[in-house]
């Protein structure tokens, strides 16, 4: 189930360094909800309308300087709404000087304001970044995400399937594990990434053995943190009645993950096949078609010529 996600301003200023300058350990209880920021040029002129008050706000060099001239009491008058209950924190980039009115209105409010030795440019940029990822859509997958020839591919299907069995040879072909049994993922801008919760890093459940720790097994670099999600493979029990791709030219399939449509290819699964191999297959073949090389197109056209060729003859 996809849910939203917040980003503390105590674990905010701890990233970025911040020097604060007002407002207590409580003032830090405050969170960042919305993905942006905020350069209050308008919001100084006395124009509050369309201003998204939950942004965390940034003062360059132009609104200080706007700062600087503006009659003592307008200007009181828009700090007060500027440092309301629903800003998440002021950032003063280049080591300014906080304005005497500013700090004093956030010392009476506990409200939180920081400087950063950051150019304005580079501090806006930064900020987005952060929050972008901080607060992007998640969600969690059943199944298993793996590096597969520098692809993140998640190997999906019904419990029972063999999915980490799969995983455990394919780790031990050379590939590596990023999470086995839960993947959360989360949306940034058009990107999936992957990664497995806290608990579960590095540990892959084989059913008849138990909990296994890939990095001791096979040595850390058969471990990754995280990686963008490329291809999902859904393995499922062959069905004798079913019609499955022979040729590989029907219609490509695709699944949504936080809506975006992720490229999916099905392998049946049965006695007797080996189902890392085909695998495999399945991620080359995906990369020969991200490079335009479509071996089923291929085929078509070479079975189109050669009943042109008959024809003809």
């Amino acid at each position: 189930m996809e849910f939203e996600r917040k980003a503390k301003i105590s674990e905010f200023k701890k990233f970025f360094n911040l020097t604060q300058l007002t407002g207590n350990d409580e003032a830090l209880n405050r969170w960042a909800i919305v993905p942006d920021i905020n350069r209050p040029g308008l919001e100084l002129t006395g124009y509050f309308e369309h201003s998204e008050p939950r942004r965390i706000i940034i003062l360059g060099t132009k609104e200080m300087s706007y700062i600087a001239q503006l009659d003592p009491v307008l200007l009181a008058e828009r700090l007060e709404r500027l440092t309301d209950e629903y800003s998440p924190a002021i950032i003063i980039s280049k080591n300014m000087d906080c304005p005497p009115i500013l700090k004093e209105i956030a010392e009476r409010k506990n409200f939180p304001i920081f400087v950063s030795d950051q150019p304005t440019y580079r501090l806006m940029v930064d900020v987005v970044s952060y929050l972008d990822e901080k607060l992007s859509p998640t969600d969690n997958i059943h199944g298993v995400l793996l590096s597969i020839y520098g692809k993140g591919v998640i190997i999906m299907g019904d419990s029972g399937v063999g999915k980490s069995e799969t995983a455990l040879e394919l780790v031990r072909r050379g590939h590596v594990l990023v999470a086995d049994d839960r993947v959360d993922v989360n949306r940034v801008h058009n990107t999936i990434f992957g990664r497995a919760p806290e608990l579960l890093k590095g540990m892959l459940e084989i059913r008849g053995i138990g909990i296994i720790d890939v990095a001791r097994m096979f040595g850390a670099s058969s471990h990754l943190d995280n990686i963008e999600v490329d291809f999902i493979i859904h393995l499922e029990k062959w069905d004798d009645h079913k019609q499955y791709e022979r040729v590989g030219i029907e219609e490509e399939i695709t699944e949504k993950i936080l809506g975006l449509d992720i490229p999916k290819s099905i392998i049946p699964v049965r006695d007797g096949r080996n189902i890392a191999v085909l695998v495999e297959s399945a991620v080359t073949n995906f990369n020969l078609k991200q490079r335009g090389i479509n071996s089923a197109k291929e085929f078509e056209q070479r079975v189109y010529d050669y009943i042109k060729n008959q024809n003809e003859e």
